[in-house]
Order: C-alpha cells, then structure tokens, then sequence
C-alpha cells in the first residue's frame, strides 16, 4: 500500500497516460485542458456575444468530468497522500534558487517564495499573475490548445502541429528560465 503514497516511476505514470490516450483515440475524443475554459464560456452564454463560444458544449461534458476530477485527485494527493520525505530537488537548483534570493523549497516541489500565499500581497506579485495569466491565455489561444492538449494528446495522434507547438513551449520555457526569470526577481 505505500506505493500509493511514494512518488511513481516515469514509466509508470507514461504507461498509464499512454493507457488513457489510446482509450480516448478508440472513443474518437481528445484531450485538453483549455478547451474546458470554452466549454465553461459556452455555458455561461457567451456564445450569444462571442461566435468562438457558439458551439455544443454538451458534447464535451466528459472533458469537464476530467477537470472535476483532476482537482479533486490533487486536493485528495496533497491534503492525505504527500509525503514531502521523498521529495528531491537537486542542489543545483537550490543553490540557483538561493542566487535569486528564493528560499528552497525545503520538502515541498515549489518555493513559497513564487507560489505561496504571500504572492497576493506584493503589487509585484500580483502584476507578475496577472500579465502570465494574460500571456498563457493569448500562447493557448494562438497555439490551438494547451501543453497538455499539445504534448500528451496532440503528439500521441502524431500531430505536426501539436510537434511544433511543444518545441516552441520548450523555447519559451528555457527564454524564460535563463533569460527572463533571473531579471524579474
């Protein structure tokens, strides 16, 4: 029963995830994220405004159940499975961290330095969720879908768009981590 609450394998968690997307490809559904967001505007009525959000969102309930169901799994994952024991971060990273002025994470994945409560009390903080906010939701929008769309549904149906759409997230992740990240705090 502990491997419930260690930290799985790649090759586990990939099998299943490859499990999944085979599941989905035979039912003839993809996968993603962001697509939940049009589902949720088409509900509220926005289709009536904004033609993007006319369409049947009834047809994607499942997709919505997949949300449901992911925040449900990280609240049950966090609140009565963590185990921050097996959390390994490695010293580079700290010591980079640490050049920045961020505390190490000390058992925990993220810093609460960039991902704690306190990031809503600073003007700084507060711009830097806002304008990310902003660019994620323009990149989903422009890239057609998301990272999970893209990278776990798009390339399992060998998708050349979805190929060019990860490449270009792993260019902008590492602008952003060697470039950007380091002159913003």
């Amino acid at each position: 029963m502990n491997i419930i609450f260690q930290t799985w394998p790649w090759y586990v968690s990939g099998f299943l995830i490859g499990m999944i997307m085979l599941s989905l490809t035979y039912f003839g559904k993809a996968f993603g994220m962001s697509s939940n967001l049009r589902s949720l505007c088409s509900m509220a009525g926005l289709g009536k405004r904004v033609a993007f959000f006319d369409f049947d969102w009834k047809a994607q309930r499942w997709n919505l159940v997949v949300v449901v169901g992911a925040m449900m799994g990280g609240f049950i994952a966090v609140q009565f499975m963590s185990d921050p024991s097996n959390v390994a971060i490695n010293p580079k990273t700290i010591a980079q961290l640490a050049q920045l002025g961020i505390d190490a994470p000390n058992g925990k994945l993220m810093p609460d330095a960039l991902f704690g409560p306190d990031i809503f009390t600073s003007l700084k903080g507060v711009l830097l969720l806002l304008i990310g906010g902003i660019l994620i939701g323009f990149g989903t929008r422009y890239a057609g879908g998301c990272t999970s769309g893209h990278a776990i549904s798009g390339l399992s149906n060998l998708q050349i768009p979805s190929l060019k759409a990860v490449i270009g997230f792993f260019i902008g992740g590492l602008i952003m981590s060697y470039f950007l990240f380091p002159l913003i705090f």
